[in-house]
């Protein structure tokens, strides 16, 4: 894979209880951050952190669909672990070898990595367990803060050609459960 863009990792240990809900604010924090388009913004509460997010049906869709893939994928089978990787490309024309034109590719500018353990604390561990989601989901904000004002995430954004929409560049989302693609 080319790595000449910058990937972001965020680690979170979930548990069933919040699962869907943190991954949802984590996806729609990250969007929140790199949209470019007229972004109606609504916000997350989670175990006490606001997060910020897009009130677009079509990034909600995305994002709803992508998480209860990821849910189906850990619950289905014996494996705990998973990514979210959300990508973020620019599309270039595509030359041939003699330099003729043959059409677009969607050429990646950023990708930031969601890294997902799903675990079942016991009642007693419950409280601990959700102060150290808290602290975790305040990092991962400070994470996105910090990376996309940043130099090298400024500069990782290509140029706006096309101010259509909410994004004027693609958005994929892809969900990994044992090293598997799903979805």
């Amino acid at each position: 894979m080319n790595a000449n863009f910058p990937t972001v990792t965020i680690d979170v240990i979930l548990d069933r209880h919040s699962a869907k809900e943190v991954l949802t604010a984590i996806l729609h924090s990250i969007l929140f951050h790199r949209l470019f388009g007229t972004v109606k913004p609504q916000t997350f509460e989670v175990f006490d952190v606001t997060m910020p997010g897009v009130s677009d049906s079509e990034m909600e869709q995305l994002v709803t669909e992508k998480v209860d893939i990821f849910w189906k994928g850990i619950e289905s089978g014996a494996n705990k672990r998973g990514q979210m990787i959300v990508t973020f490309s620019e599309k270039k024309a595509k030359k041939s070898w003699f330099q003729v034109y043959v059409g677009e590719e969607e050429v990646p500018w950023e990708q930031w990595i969601v890294n997902a353990e799903m675990r079942q604390p016991k009642s007693e561990d419950r409280q601990e367990f959700n102060a150290n989601l808290a602290s975790t989901l305040l990092k991962a904000l400070n994470v996105m803060l910090t990376h996309t004002s940043s130099e090298r995430g400024r500069t990782a954004v290509p140029l706006i050609t096309n101010a259509t929409g909410i994004s004027p560049f693609p958005i994929k989302i892809a969900v990994k459960v044992g090293g598997v693609e799903l979805g």
